[in-house]
């Protein structure tokens, strides 16, 4: 065990993430390579779900874009990462708001919490 913690550790991006969970807007800033060049690509959207523990946690984020649905799933500890930022705190009663798909219009809202 102590092996496994130690490999975990060296690979560890250092990337601090902020605390959040299913219904929140984020902003996840992800490093693209095109060629010989690197972009930094900003992924706007709500947390679907978190998924995992320890090493292979990740998070679903959807958007909307020209009407059409996005989901894109992101590792937590990815080198691809830099930044992840909270826009809004979503007040939601479950962790995997898979019904969040099938909404549309008003009824896609999501209230915010109150902190």
């Amino acid at each position: 065990m102590d092996l496994i913690k130690v490999a975990e550790e060296a690979f560890k991006t250092g990337v601090e993430l902020p605390a959040f969970g299913a219904g929140d807007t984020i902003s996840v800033h992800y490093k693209i390579k095109e060629g010989n060049k690197e972009r930094v690509q900003v992924f706007r959207g709500t947390v679907i779900q978190i998924k995992g523990s320890g090493n292979n946690k990740r998070f679903t984020v959807r958007k909307i874009s020209n009407n059409v649905g996005i989901e894109r799933i992101f590792p937590m500890n990815s080198p691809f990462i830099e930044k992840v930022e909270v826009n809004r705190r979503g007040k939601v009663r479950r962790k995997r708001i898979y019904y969040f798909r099938e909404l549309t219009g008003k009824k896609a809202r999501i209230k915010e919490k109150r902190v």
